[in-house]
């Protein structure tokens, strides 16, 4: 199994990197830990690469995009057909995703992964599982095998783009109705009520909002999802983007990729990912803490750090895009500023 290869083959972090890494920031011309997270994620980078000296060059951002059955159910303020539409936008060039990964010089990658529709583009990665989940607070939102076959879809998407030049990767999603599968995984795994984890999405009213905890409570009521099994858990009530981005995350872990979170369903994903193989969360930064509520129980479950907070709520890997920009930027830090020695400035001692 490709899922069971790519686990295996995730490691720690490179302690020696690492403290080289630490130990040169210690003498570039500033005072020490002045920098502070800057430093932090250096040195993280160096030691998930394997490279005291990392470089941040070849950047990706992953968009995976499926539907959802429990649309029908009235949880979202958008029909289906606009994930579709946005998927046409993001292969144009159009969409927010398109400008961010442009302004930080990162390369977008579309996947389907079960959309309703079928999207004509040679631009686009067809990994389609199916159109679009069944609705889960009837039965399971897809198979057990499904969910595993879109955990793997991940893994080879990020494996063929990976050949082709990648020093980081970020993961974004789009899917109409997608905060509802996403809020359902974040209660079963991290064990806090429905009402904590679940927020407005695009914007629903509050009667809309009173709709969707009641759904999301009755999916999980129906399916009983197994919170010690995230393959169960994503089958039950998660989605096939969701899979997707586990399956990336995974493998990016095990390539030695650093891999930026976006916002609450890539979190979702960071979930079942981390269930999965604690070890990627060594591999994982947190792009940013988005407005959905239970997005900052998601980080805090797994212990993951935002870079930002901006009052976010789209999605697409808006945010990752940014969250990369800083961290090339604590990889250029490292990297490109003198030490005392080389200005010939005199420090402390």
């Amino acid at each position: 199994m490709e899922m069971k290869k790519t686990i295996e083959r995730i490691k720690a972090l490179d302690g020696t990197a690492m403290r080289i890494a630490r130990e040169r920031q210690d003498t570039l011309t500033k005072p020490t830990s002045s920098l502070g997270t800057l430093e932090d994620i250096s040195i993280q980078i160096a030691g998930m690469r394997g490279n005291p000296t990392p470089k941040i060059e070849d950047k990706v951002i992953i968009t995976t995009a499926g539907d959802h059955g429990v649309t029908e159910a009235g949880v979202s303020a958008y029909p289906n057909e606009i994930t579709g539409q946005m998927i046409y936008n993001f292969l144009n060039g159009g969409a927010a995703i398109n400008v961010l990964a442009r302004h930080v010089g990162a390369r977008v990658v579309v996947v389907d992964m079960g959309v309703a529709v079928d999207i004509v583009s040679e631009t686009l990665v067809d990994k389609k599982i199916g159109y679009g989940t069944a609705n889960m607070i009837n039965r399971p939102a897809m198979t057990r095998e499904d969910a595993v076959r879109s955990i793997e879809a991940g893994i080879e998407v990020l494996e063929l783009e990976a050949e082709k030049g990648m020093d980081i990767v970020g993961v974004g999603d789009m899917g109409i109705g997608n905060t509802t599968p996403s809020s359902a995984v974040a209660a079963v795994i991290t064990g806090a009520a429905v009402r904590a984890v679940t927020g407005r999405g695009t914007g629903i009213d509050d009667e809309t909002l009173e709709r969707k905890i009641k759904v999301i409570e009755e999916a999980i009521q129906v399916n009983t999802p197994d919170k010690k099994d995230p393959i169960d858990v994503l089958a039950k009530v998660g989605g096939f983007e969701i899979g997707g981005m586990a399956g990336v995350m995974l493998a990016a872990a095990s390539r030695r990729i650093p891999v930026v979170i976006d916002g609450f369903v890539s979190g979702a994903a960071a979930l079942i990912a981390y269930e999965i193989a604690p070890a990627v969360k060594e591999y994982m930064i947190a792009a940013h803490r988005s407005v959905e509520r239970g997005h900052s129980v998601v980080l805090d479950y797994i212990g993951l750090k935002p870079l930002l907070d901006l009052d976010m709520r789209l999605g697409e890997g808006t945010g990752a895009a940014l969250g990369i920009s800083i961290v090339e930027a604590a990889c250029k830090i490292l990297n490109e500023m003198a030490t005392f020695e080389d200005a010939g400035v005199s420090d402390r001692s």
